[in-house]
C-alpha cells in the first residue's frame, strides 16, 4: 500500500428540504430536512486519491456537527492511510478518546456523529486504495487484521477479541423493507397509492410510522394490512413516542395487525424499559427492534444482555462508523439475534449495504429474520446510488463505501448559500411581505 498521505480534510452542510413534502415525517420529528456533514479527505497520491464520508441529520443542526468534524480534523491531517489502518483501533481511540474532546461525549451525540464521518471516510478512502467496494474489501479481510480494527474496551465482558475471531467465520440480492409508503404526514390516498405501486414492484414488507394518535395509527394499520394482504409483512415505528407503560399499552392495540416488530418504542437510551417492553409484547408474537440512535457499542451490549430487543438495528452514521459496528454486528451473532439495519436518510442506504453483505457473507450465513429498511428518496445524489431489484438490494460493485456525492448536488443544497436554500429564502420573503 502506497503512504498516501491525508493532506486536507473539508466538510460542508448539505440540506435538502424534505420537510416541504413531508417526506421523512414521523411522530417525533415532523418536519425533518434530511441534511448531511459531508467529509471529503483529499491525499498527496499520484492519482489524487480521495475519500468520502457522511454522517445524517435532519437539518437544524447539522452546523454543529460540521464544527465537531473541525475540531477533529486535527488528529486527521497529516497522517497516511498506511499509518491508520496499520492500527485502526488506535486511531479509533485517538478520535474518540481526546484528552479534550471527549469531555462533549464521549462516544455519543455530535462528537461521535462527527468521528463516524470522518472514518466513514478513512474506509472509504482505504476501499478505493484497494479497488474494492467496503463489503468486499471486510470480507476478503484477514480476520485478525478485521478483528484489529474493532476497540473492545468496555465490551469484553459480552465478547472477547478471542471469541469475535471465533464468529468470524450473489444473485437474488439482500432482501428489503419498505418505509417510503407510510410516512406519518401522508394522506391516506398518498398510502393506498404508494402501497399499491410498492405491491405491483415486489415489495413484500411495509413499515408504518406510528404513535401521534391511537385511533388514527388503528385507521392507517387497518387500510395498510388491508392494502398488502395478510401474508405480507407490515412492522411499526414510533420514533421514542412513547413512555414505557404507553407503549406496552398502545401496541397490545394495535397487535391485531400482526406486526413482526415495534421499532423504537420509547427512549432509546432505556434498556430496561426496552426489556419490560419487550416481555409484555412476547405473548403477542410481537418483538422489539431498536439502535438506530445507540450511542455506541457499549448500549448496544446492554440491550443485548438484557434481552430488550428482537431485532439489531445498526445505523451506519450513528455510532462509530464501521469499526464500531463490526464489534455490534459480532456481539449480535453471539447472542444470536438478528442485524435488520436502520437506513434511508441520506446516503444510509448507501452505507448500509456493505454491513449488511459482510454479515450475511461473512459472520451470520442466514436470511432468517434479516431484512434490511430502504427509503427511496434523494438516491439520486450519489455517484454510486443503490441497486433496489425485485425489493433487494443489489451488491454494488465500485470502489469505496459508496459515500462520494455529485458535487452539483452537494453545490446546489450546500446550506445556507445553494442555490436551492437561496430560492427558499426568497420565497420565504415574497410570502412575508404580503
Amino acid at each position: 500500500m502506497q503512504e498516501n498521505k491525508i493532506i486536507k480534510l473539508t466538510v460542508r452542510d448539505v440540506r435538502f428540504p424534505t420537510s416541504l413534502e413531508q417526506h421523512g415525517s414521523d411522530a417525533m420529528h415532523t418536519d425533518p430536512d434530511y441534511s448531511v456533514a459531508y467529509v471529503v479527505l483529499e491525499t498527496d497520491s499520484d492519482a489524487a486519491l480521495k475519500g468520502y464520508g457522511l454522517t445524517f441529520t435532519v437539518g437544524r443542526g447539522t452546523e454543529i456537527v460540521v464544527c465537531a468534524v473541525k475540531a477533529l480534523s486535527t488528529l486527521v491531517v497529516g497522517k497516511t492511510l498506511k499509518e491508520i489502518v496499520s492500527d485502526f483501533r488506535g486511531f479509533y481511540r485517538l478520535l474518540s478518546s481526546d484528552g479534550q474532546m471527549r469531555w462533549v461525549g464521549p462516544e455519543k451525540g455530535v462528537i461521535q456523529l462527527a468521528t463516524a464521518a470522518i472514518l466513514n471516510a478513512v474506509w472509504d478512502l482505504w476501499a478505493r486504495v484497494e479497488g474494492k467496494p467496503l463489503w468486499k474489501l471486510l470480507v476478503d479481510m484477514d480476520p485478525a487484521k478485521l478483528i484489529s480494527c474493532i476497540d473492545f474496551r468496555y465490551i469484553t465482558d459480552a465478547l472477547t477479541e478471542q471469541e469475535a475471531l471465533g464468529e468470524q467465520m450473489l444473485k437474488e440480492g439482500y432482501p428489503a423493507y419498505t418505509t417510503s409508503c407510510a410516512w406519518l404526514g401522508y394522506t391516506d390516498q398518498q398510502l393506498t397509492q404508494l402501497c399499491s405501486e410498492a405491491l405491483a414492484q415486489g415489495w413484500t414488507k411495509f413499515k408504518v410510522k406510528v404513535g401521534a394518535d391511537l385511533q388514527d395509527d388503528i385507521r392507517r394499520c387497518s387500510l395498510i394490512r388491508k392494502l398488502i394482504g395478510p401474508n405480507n409483512t407490515l412492522m411499526i415505528d414510533a420514533n421514542q413516542r412513547w413512555d414505557v407503560n404507553e407503549a406496552i399499552t398502545w401496541v397490545t392495540k394495535l397487535a391485531e395487525f400482526h406486526p413482526l416488530w415495534i421499532e423504537e418504542p420509547t427512549c432509546p437510551d432505556d434498556v430496561l424499559g426496552h426489556a419490560s417492553i419487550s416481555k409484555a409484547l412476547a405473548p403477542l408474537g410481537i418483538g422489539v427492534a431498536t439502535g438506530e440512535q445507540c450511542h455506541n457499542r457499549v448500549m448496544f451490549k446492554q440491550f443485548l444482555q438484557a434481552a430488550a430487543l428482537q431485532f439489531v438495528q445498526i445505523d451506519s452514521c450513528r455510532v462509530g462508523s464501521v469499526n464500531e459496528n463490526l464489534a455490534i454486528i459480532l456481539m449480535a451473532a453471539k447472542f444470536n439475534v438478528p442485524v435488520c439495519p436502520h437506513a434511508g436518510g441520506v446516503g444510509l442506504c448507501e452505507l448500509v449495504q456493505h454491513l449488511i453483505l459482510f454479515d450475511y457473507i461473512s459472520v451470520s450465513a442466514s436470511l432468517n429474520n434479516r431484512m434490511c429498511e430502504y427509503v427511496d428518496h434523494l438516491h439520486e445524489h450519489f455517484e454510486s446510488p443503490t441497486i433496489i431489484r425485485n425489493a433487494h438490494y443489489i451488491p454494488p460493485k465500485d470502489p469505496g463505501y459508496s459515500c462520494e456525492m455529485l458535487e452539483e448536488s452537494v453545490q446546489k443544497h450546500q446550506y445556507p448559500d445553494g442555490e436551492v436554500w437561496r430560492a427558499i429564502d426568497t420565497l420565504s420573503a415574497l410570502h412575508s411581505s404580503l
